[in-house]
Formats: C-alpha cells, sequence, structure tokens
C-alpha cells in the first residue's frame, strides 16, 4: 500500500467521544468495585470487623451510576444540553472523589459495625487499618470528571441521535380539492380529513 493509499485517520471528534466513552465505563468499573470492597477493619473486643466503601458513602457509587447514565445521554442532546451533560459528568466525577478521599480515613461507619457485633452503643473498633480501594475509587473519579472535561471540550462536534428519534411534529393538511390531491397528501403522510 503506497502513501497516498493509507487510510484516513478517524474524525478527531468521533475518536473524543470513543475516548470519553472508555474513559467514563472504565471510571464507573473502578468506583463501583472499589465501592464493594473493604476499605476499612479492625477488632471489636475478640471479633473482626469490617466494611465496604459503600458502607462508608453510598456518595462515591451513586456518582459513577450518574456518569454512565450522562454517558448515554450525550448522545440525546446537542449543543447548550450537551454542555449541561458535559458539567454534570465533571461534577458527579470530582464529588466521587472527594467522597472517596473523606472516607480513605473514615472510621465512624466501622465504629458503627462494632458497636453492632457487640450490642453495645458507643462502643469503638480497635486496630483500625485501611485498605487501598478507597484510593481506587478517588482514581475513578477522576477519571470520570476527565470523561466530563471532554465532553465540554469537544461535546459539540460529536454526532447525536438522528432526527427519527425525536418526537413527531403535527403537519397542517394540505387543502385538497381533487381526490388525486387527497392521495398525494396521504403520500406525503398528512392526514387530509384532519
Amino acid at each position: 500500500m503506497s502513501a497516498d493509499q493509507t487510510p484516513a485517520p478517524a474524525a478527531p471528534s468521533r475518536r473524543t467521544l470513543g475516548v470519553m466513552l472508555l474513559l467514563t465505563v472504565l471510571s464507573a468499573l473502578l468506583v463501583l468495585t472499589a465501592a464493594g470492597r473493604t476499605w476499612a477493619e479492625g477488632r471489636a473486643g475478640t471479633l473482626d470487623v469490617s466494611v465496604s466503601g459503600g458502607k462508608i458513602s453510598e456518595l462515591p457509587g451513586g456518582l459513577a451510576l450518574v456518569g454512565l447514565a450522562a454517558a448515554v445521554a450525550v448522545f440525546a442532546v446537542r449543543g447548550a444540553g450537551r454542555l449541561g451533560v458535559g458539567a454534570l459528568t465533571l461534577l458527579a466525577g470530582l464529588g466521587a472523589a472527594a467522597a472517596s478521599a473523606a472516607g480513605a480515613g473514615d472510621t465512624a461507619a466501622l465504629d458503627a459495625e462494632a458497636a453492632r457485633k457487640l450490642a453495645l452503643s458507643g462502643s469503638a473498633a480497635t486496630e483500625v487499618s485501611h485498605t487501598g480501594w478507597p484510593w481506587v475509587a478517588l482514581v475513578g473519579g477522576l477519571l470520570l470528571a476527565l470523561a466530563g472535561l471532554l465532553t465540554l471540550r469537544y461535546g459539540r462536534g460529536w454526532p447525536a441521535m438522528g432526527s427519527r428519534y425525536e418526537a413527531p411534529t403535527r403537519k397542517t393538511p394540505a387543502r385538497t380539492e381533487t381526490p388525486g390531491d387527497l392521495w398525494k397528501a396521504l403520500d406525503r403522510g398528512e392526514d387530509p380529513t384532519a
């Protein structure tokens, strides 16, 4: 294949759309996986206690789902709506990252679990340790924020759903004089009886 026969690279808008979709799916996968894993563990008397990211804060997982929904919404909107979706994705990513960072050192949920296991209110967990899963969720949140930035920057050039998905508009019927005009109106999709 000669140099002048090389295929043209994909349009930048389609490439950035693909990168945004990949980042969104990857970020949601990271955040949702991390939220289901143990973030903190310790002891309550002689019992081992642990809590997952979802018990510490439901916010990262919820915001990851918002990001996934926004990635689908990108195809349904245009113009200012697409900028709004990009801003929502950016905020969801930053919120998931912030909530993950806040949960990385949180012991309140672990203390509550210790109190539940011991059936003694006010009990606190001892020998507390934290895992790296909150930081995985934080990275996922930052990737989601990056997907939102890509949407804000390049979203206007991305393809959208065709007009066939839009709500139909009512056409005013044409005034007909002859039976042939009635058939022509029907062929155009108009209701000549309205």
